[in-house]
């Protein structure tokens, strides 16, 4: 297994001791994304937001799966010397944050996973990563020229402020802060889950998923138990994949009490 990357972080609650909560994002998103709940949640953890591989500040590889995901966190809780951390990821984040689970059970001492299974989807970012990867950067200068040309195949305006949440100004020329190139070449790793067979997560787990989403479905829930046995399955109302954004109050009681 390749040594994990260094990776990005924004950080809440230094003070409190303890257990850390680790805090990953899903794909397209960032540490950025979550400085809010992250300082909330700091109130009663430290808490690290990461930037995963390919995202926000952190280093780039050709490699973009579960693994080796699994591999830059197991690295991050080394370096600063952490025995176990507490782990709440969203879409692409939580599937990293099973898999760590998974492969190093003894190093996790609770799992949140944010709408996700641990299940292949048919659900495909491909055309958002291309839409990006076609995008004119030369010469612009206002974001809204970029915008202009996502929006054919990224027509819900919310999903483009998203997206375009990666568009930096470096040097005086845009860039996306994504490594589109891997994100393009693994997608069907992004969309897809390791082999586990019959590997185990003993701790407590929580998963929670939007009543609106479909990523978290009752024929979903066998392949949770599975894996995760002590696993508590609970839905906010009215939310959509986004939950954490969406509905912020109901899902931050939900991880205080998990908490």
């Amino acid at each position: 297994m390749p040594q994990g990357l260094p990776l990005t972080y924004l950080e809440a609650g230094e003070a409190v001791g303890g257990t850390p909560l680790l805090v990953l994002h899903g794909l397209f998103g960032s540490a950025r994304n979550w400085q809010t709940l992250a300082k909330r949640f700091g109130e009663r953890r430290h808490v690290y937001a990461l930037d995963l591989r390919n995202h926000g500040g952190s280093p780039w590889s050709d490699e973009m799966d579960y693994p080796s995901m699994a591999e830059d966190l197991l690295r991050f809780l080394d370096d600063r010397g952490y025995a176990r951390a507490a782990i709440l990821g969203h879409s692409m984040g939580g599937k990293a944050a099973m898999t760590f689970a998974l492969n190093h059970p003894d190093r996790v001492e609770r799992l949140f996973v944010l709408d996700i299974a641990p299940v292949h989807y048919t659900h495909t970012h491909a055309p958002y990563v291309a839409a990006m990867k076609r995008a004119d950067l030369e010469g612009r200068t206002r974001r809204a020229e970029v915008e202009s040309q996502l929006t054919g195949s990224v027509p819900d305006a919310g999903l483009r402020a998203f997206l375009l949440q990666n568009l930096v100004m470096e040097d005086g020329r845009f860039q996306w802060r994504l490594n589109l190139d891997a994100l393009a070449g693994n997608m069907d790793w992004l969309i897809g889950f390791p082999e586990f067979g019959e590997a185990r997560y003993e701790g407590p787990s929580l998963f929670v998923g939007g009543s609106r989403s479909d990523y978290i479905t009752p024929d979903a829930e066998p392949a949770i138990l599975r894996h995760f046995p002590k696993a508590a399955v609970r839905m906010v109302e009215g939310a959509g994949h986004w939950l954490h954004a969406e509905k912020p109050e109901e899902f931050a009681r939900l991880v205080e009490d998990f908490i």
